[in-house]
């Protein structure tokens, strides 16, 4: 069953607002994973004037996001063992609205995290079209990565969830809450419905509600949707998320 979230009490934040107050393409991300009755306790206690996307009247939207990598797995083991520059190649769909944009981030140095982004088709949303992949091998190429690698990337996982995004009255801030969460790998797939991850989005400082987070006992950890949920769908090593992985995902099942 999909965790209901308290924040329909909240003021609405249009889209457009949303893009002007809090683009934050360069950022620091924390994550957090919790569960249903945790995350309903932190939004019902947030300032009263903290703001909540709303399109059309909805305030919880559809994601889907394939993820794209070499063979040889290059994305996924550059996060696996922590390399200080790292990459990740996907498409992002807004399954609600029928946007798709292809998504080229990049961790740097000081553990900065610079997404950029393209319009993609999104009848093509689980492949690279040939403008894509020149897209991605001059980001990469910009970065200081390795350019060659954009021509040896092919799907590797998918990912399905439902996303509340929330911005605090304070500057340079925002908070994602996703919820039903979906890893498809080929014919199988893993549901988490009953975890909940929240991620803070700001400068270099926490916000007020990493802090919130931090008083309540909870503390950010080292998840990825993309790589943790691989490891867990193809019982690769998890190194860091070994934790994780341990307490909170489950055997995979047929995809029907």
């Amino acid at each position: 069953m999909m965790p209901t979230l308290p924040i329909d009490h909240l003021p609405a934040l249009s889209l457009p607002e949303l893009l002007a107050d809090a683009e934050l393409l360069t950022r620091v991300d924390r994550k957090y994973l919790l569960r249903a009755p945790q995350a309903s306790a932190l939004l019902g206690g947030l300032d009263p004037r903290t703001r909540v996307l709303a399109i059309d009247g909805r305030r919880r939207f559809r994601y889907e996001s394939v993820y794209f990598d070499t063979p040889g797995l290059l994305s996924y083991r550059q996060s696996a063992h922590g390399r200080r520059r790292r990459f990740k190649v996907r498409t992002r769909s807004y399954l609600d609205s029928g946007q798709a944009f292809l998504e080229v981030k990049v961790r740097g140095d000081r553990e900065i995290t610079v997404k950029d982004r393209m319009a993609h088709d999104p009848a093509a949303r689980d492949r690279l079209t040939d403008p894509g992949r020149r897209y991605a091998a001059e980001t990469l190429d910009r970065h200081g990565l390795d350019p060659s690698v954009a021509g040896d990337l092919a799907p590797a996982l998918v990912t399905r969830y439902r996303r509340a995004t929330l911005v605090p009255p304070e500057p340079d801030v925002r908070v994602t809450v996703d919820t039903d969460l979906t890893w498809i790998d080929g014919r199988r797939a893993l549901s988490l419905h009953e975890l909940v991850i929240v991620e803070t989005k700001s400068g270099l400082h926490p916000s007020g509600v990493d802090r919130r987070l931090w008083r309540a006992g909870h503390r950010p950890v080292s998840v990825s949707k993309y790589a943790t949920g691989l490891a867990a769908m193809r019982d690769l090593p998890g190194n860091k998320w070994a934790r994780v992985l341990r307490q909170h995902f489950h055997a995979t099942t047929p995809q029907r």
